[in-house]
């Protein structure tokens, strides 16, 4: 599988929202790249700069590089639907809560098919915030046959929209949310799936990959408390008629108590590393059956984001579920790869004995302003992605 290059369009597609603040009205910017713009003139000492390069994109990466995940939510969704034409606008958009990180992860899943539906965030019941409403706007949801016609599909507690056809999925906590979605995408898809994915409601930087999957494969996200599974889940997973449960997450978020109350609903394996970084790192390399992104090899996408911006996963996910596809991969640090990271992409990296142009390659999108991924991580991963001559991949082992 070869990983298309970033596209000036789609560097574009990007600047229109991601460069600044997603709660503001679009002319503060917090970031400190610069934003990338078409039309720099050769006679301009900043054209590359002024193009984009390299801080939102380099030869193997592309960042969305929002203040927030309001903005990169709004970024991702136009990248991934740009909208020029009626075969590139979304059936319907996902209007989450952004004030609890759970709402968005859970609505993930609503990306996979058959509604298709990328996340856009509000900040409560009342603010739709300028990136949102901006990129509402561009998006122009068609409606969807599967989600009753609506167009934009509400979870938690969001504003109202006049002039489209919405759906609204609440519930009186997470718990009750994620039960709901998981409700309203098994009768869109006209069956239930024989797989839920269960992730501690207190630990986002281990339930953060989880987002990822539910948005290519459809998989719903439930939660739990670390030591109790609640009512609303054990109702959920009752639905599914013994499935198998997905754990992601060592025993420090999901205890061992609560993995024997989840086996009395189905057949419990735990995904989990040692930190968030070799955790996402073990569910990347995971696979059972068609479970499981199973990416041990050359020639994929990844994503990049920090467990400080838990948002940001649901902002992601949509990128996971098109274009290059791929898993998420954590860290939390803003400047350092962590050795679980940077071992992996080390034994994923492509290489080639005659000609580059015969082999596979990988690519990588950063998630996050210089505040969640530094420059300098984001030269790292592309360095770690390039594909390189066989020989000099055997016997090299760049330090982070």
């Amino acid at each position: 599988m070869r990983a298309p290059r970033s596209t000036a369009a789609a560097l574009l597609a990007l600047a229109v929202v991601a460069a600044g603040c997603g709660r503001g009205g679009g002319s503060t910017t917090t970031t400190t790249s610069p934003q990338p713009a078409i039309g720099a003139k050769g006679t301009a000492t900043t054209a590359a700069s002024d193009l984009g390069f390299p801080a939102f994109a380099t030869k193997n990466t592309t960042r969305v590089g929002g203040a927030d995940p309001i903005a990169d939510a709004a970024a991702v969704a136009r990248a991934v639907y740009s909208g020029s034409s009626r075969v590139t606008r979304p059936h319907a958009v996902v209007l989450a809560d952004s004030r609890d990180w759970r709402i968005g992860l859970v609505a993930s899943a609503l990306m996979s098919s058959p509604i298709r539906a990328p996340l856009l965030y509000a900040d409560g019941p009342k603010d739709l915030p300028a990136a949102t409403k901006s990129a509402l706007a561009a998006l122009a949801p068609t409606g969807s046959k599967e989600a009753g016609g609506a167009q934009v599909v509400r979870v938690g507690d969001v504003p109202e929209l006049t002039g489209l056809h919405t759906t609204d999925l609440r519930g009186a906590d997470a718990f009750a949310i994620a039960r709901a979605v998981d409700a309203f995408q098994a009768a869109a898809r006209g069956t239930t799936s024989d797989r839920v994915v269960v992730v501690g409601a207190a630990s986002p930087e281990y339930a953060m990959p989880a987002a990822a999957w539910a948005a290519k494969a459809g998989d719903p996200i439930l939660f739990t408390d670390k030591d109790d599974v609640p009512r609303d889940t054990r109702a959920a997973i009752a639905a599914h008629q013994q499935p198998k449960i997905y754990v992601l997450g060592p025993p420090s978020a999901v205890s061992d108590k609560a993995l024997t109350q989840l086996r009395r609903l189905g057949t419990v394996t735990r995904i989990s590393g040692p930190d968030p970084a070799a955790s996402s790192v073990a569910f990347a390399r995971f696979v059972d059956g068609n479970f499981g992104w199973g990416v041990v090899d050359p020639g994929h996408g990844f994503v990049f984001a920090n467990t400080r911006r838990p948002g940001d996963a649901a902002a992601a996910a949509p990128l996971s579920a098109s274009g290059t596809y791929g898993p998420l991969l954590v860290t939390d640090d803003a400047v350092t790869l962590p050795p679980a990271l940077n071992g992996y992409l080390l034994d994923v990296q492509p290489g080639y004995t005659r000609d580059p142009v015969r082999g596979v390659y990988n690519h990588g999108w950063i998630v996050g302003d210089a505040g969640a991924l530094s420059l300098d991580a984001q030269s790292r991963i592309d360095a770690l992605l390039e594909i390189v001559p066989v020989n000099e991949r055997a016997s090299t082992s760049p330090t982070p």
